[in-house]
């Protein structure tokens, strides 16, 4: 039986404009399992990022819980919050975010020196995380020196480097050509396995949504549809589905 990595309860975010509030999440309840990829698709303005934020502890709920890996984020102080974003989540994001001026390890050791791990530490993770995603031979590499999807790809090492409950993805193939994405998803997959990794991954990428174990469709606030998967683990008629949700 598959062990519950996130619970939403009734979850709900609003905020102002002007002195009128607009609901971006209406009462959210959902799970998400240990070591599954969850893809959540929708169209623009439906609420998915509002979701990977709280869910990522970025935001606070207006109401209803969150609750990852056992703890209840709206009970969090703000410094809890920082510690819990360092230590157990993972970000990845469309526009890489790298920093310029350090090297790919550099870049993947980051989170890793923000944690005061050791310094040899760093260094072997880094270059273990960089080998598995397939840029060993670039490690010293600066961003500009490597192509979109490598650098997408130093990114998720980075996402992993701190060993996170979850790691969580805003359109991670929004700016990649569809080579890459197909590698950039054939590595999560080996990531999962390997390191044990659980991904939620916002999209409107069918190439994601094909390579999802599960897809929940959020539409108003409010999750609308969740996917059906087959005995191989595959999203049944992902096109279809993603047709259907997004339109």
């Amino acid at each position: 039986m598959s062990e519950m990595l996130v619970q939403t309860v009734d979850l709900q975010r609003r905020y102002k404009r002007g002195k009128v509030p607009v609901p971006a999440l209406n009462g959210v309840s959902m799970s998400v399992q240990k070591g599954e990829i969850l893809g959540i698709i929708g169209p623009s303005g439906s609420g998915k990022t509002t979701l990977l934020n709280l869910i990522g502890g970025l935001d606070r709920p207006s109401s209803g819980t969150v609750t990852v890996d056992g703890e209840d984020l709206g009970r969090m102080s703000d410094a809890e919050l920082t510690e819990y974003r360092l230590r157990k989540v993972g970000f990845i994001f469309q526009f890489y975010n790298l920093i310029p001026t350090l090297t790919a390890a550099e870049n993947v050791e980051l989170p890793m020196a923000l944690a005061k791990a050791p310094l040899e530490e760093q260094k072997d993770r880094a270059l273990e995380l960089l080998e598995a995603v397939a840029l060993g031979a670039k490690a010293d590499r600066m961003p500009d020196e490597l192509s979109g999807g490598e650098q997408q790809r130093v990114a998720v090492a980075r996402a992993l480097v701190n060993h996170p409950a979850i790691v969580l993805g805003d359109e991670p193939t929004g700016d990649l050509d569809s080579k890459s994405a197909k590698k950039l998803m054939e590595v999560l997959k080996s990531l999962r396995k390997e390191e044990h990794a659980t991904f939620v991954l916002v999209t409107h990428d069918p190439i994601v949504v094909a390579e999802c174990n599960r897809v929940c469709a959020i539409r108003d606030g409010k999750i609308t549809r969740e996917s059906k998967i087959g005995e191989d683990g595959k999203v049944l008629d992902h096109s279809r589905f993603v047709m259907d949700a997004l339109f």
